[in-house]
Formats: structure tokens, sequence, C-alpha cells
């Protein structure tokens, strides 16, 4: 299991005050905690901190990689921003991320080839995200065959199949669910998939319950990467638990202590 860690947001107070003061503090530290508790990769999102997303996350960039041993995850609807950050990545980032629409499909796949980035491709469309399975996994094909016209190598597509909240769409839960095991048939190798994960939760009672839960469910279903709090250890433990179970790793009876510590050895 990937887990990119996503608290390097500007939707959070702490990070939002940094990037409004050039407060490297909060970004050093977070970076630092959430490699140390597993993380694979780094989410930089400006957020709402400020106007200029472009000069936002070449610091945010910057400041990160003074600490980060792990690669990047540039997350912003800025096409301009993550371009920016590209050409500062130390280590092939991963682009977070690209619908399924033309137009942006020639702009970021170009630009993820030329650094050897990975691409989170979103199963949505221009006209939104579809209510099923099958529409979800339509447009998912649609990026595994411009992955493949323009060279991406299939191991660097993440197909995200777009979790939404349970509370207001729970009707989405399991199109999420079968859209996850459906991809691993759409090409061979197959590409990767992965969720935002806490935004199933999102204005939820016990958010931490319900993303538990629903990871280890998508893992049953072939789920490779999670954008979430890698700082939660019961998350992080569930994660662990569940790939004993799938045997992705071999049991031992510290197979908690030797996954929560992989962090620290990196």
């Amino acid at each position: 299991m990937i887990v990119v860690g996503e608290r390097i947001n500007g939707m959070f107070k702490d990070i939002r005050k940094a990037i409004q003061t050039l407060d490297k503090g909060p970004v050093h530290d977070w970076a630092i905690k959430q490699q140390e508790a597993g993380a694979d990769y780094l989410d930089l999102n400006v957020g709402p901190a400020t106007e200029d997303k472009v000069g936002a996350m070449i610091w945010l960039v910057e400041t990160a990689q003074e600490v980060a041993k792990v690669p990047l995850c540039l997350d912003s609807a800025s096409l301009d921003a993550i371009e920016a950050g590209l050409k500062l990545c130390k280590r092939p980032p991963l682009i977070n991320s690209c619908p399924a629409d033309q137009a942006k499909i020639d702009r970021i796949f170009p630009a993820a080839k030329e650094v050897g980035a990975s691409i989170i491709g979103l199963c949505m469309s221009p006209a939104g995200i579809p209510k099923n399975a099958e529409n979800r996994v339509a447009l998912a094909m649609e990026l595994v065959a411009n992955a493949d016209a323009y060279g991406i190598p299939m191991e660097n597509l993440f197909i995200d199949p777009l979790v939404l909240p349970v509370n207001v769409a729970q009707e989405h839960a399991p199109e999420v669910l079968e859209t996850v095991r459906q991809v691993k048939f759409l090409s061979d190798p197959a590409p990767k998939t992965i969720v935002g994960l806490s935004n199933g939760s999102q204005k939820a009672l016990d958010r931490p319950l319900i993303d538990r839960t629903y990871l280890s469910m998508l893992m049953a279903c072939g789920l490779d990467a999670a954008i979430a709090n890698a700082c939660d250890e019961d998350l992080m433990t569930t994660v662990a638990t569940a790939r004993i179970i799938l045997n992705k790793d071999i049991y031992a009876d510290s197979y908690v202590k030797v996954y929560l510590n992989r962090g620290r050895n990196k």
C-alpha cells in the first residue's frame, strides 16, 4: 500500500498560515512526522491560502524538500502551479491530478513524461463524476489509452475512482469499490488505483472509523494507494493488518511494529 501523506495542505489552518507568512516550521514538522509514520509521498496542496498558486507551490516544494526523504505529490487545480513545481522536484513526483479531459491530458501527460512523474487520473469528465462503476471505468479507459499514446508507463498511472462523502452520496461507495476491481482488467500491466480516503468521511461522525473500514474494503478490492492521514496510527495499523490478511507481507507477531517503523528507516 502506497500512502500519500495528506497533511501539508492549505485547507489546514497551520499550513495556510505558514504559506501566508512563509513560515517553514509547520511544513518541516509535518514532512518529518508523516514520513516517519510511513508516508511514501508527501502531498503538497496550496489550497485557499493564497491567490498566487504558482509562487506558493514553488515555496512549498523548496521548503518540503529541505527535510523530505520521500518524493512529493503536487496537488493543485492550477496546471501552471503543477508545471512550476515539477521543475524543482529532486525525485520523480506524483501529479495530483488529471481528469478525463482531453485538453488537460494533452498538457499534463507530456509534462509528466518529460520528468518521469506519475499521474493520478480522475474518473471524471467535464460533465462531472459518474454515478456508477461502468461509466467510471469507461473514463479510466480513456486515461489508460492516453497514457499508452503518450508513452507513460502503466505503473506510473494511478486511477482515482473518486470517493465522495458517505453521508451525502452513500450510493457511490459500492460503485467506487467495483471500479477499483474493474480497473485491474483494463490493461496488462494494469494501472495502479488510488483514492482520497478522507473525502469519504467528510462531515460524518467518527471519521477515523469510516476511513479505516473503507480502506480495508478498498484494499480487498485491489487498491494500491491512498491519500490519507499517515499520522493516524490506527489507520496505519489497519493497513498493516490488511496486508497480512491479503498475503502481501509475511506474518510475524511483530508485524504491526515492523510496518509502523518502516518510515523511520527511509
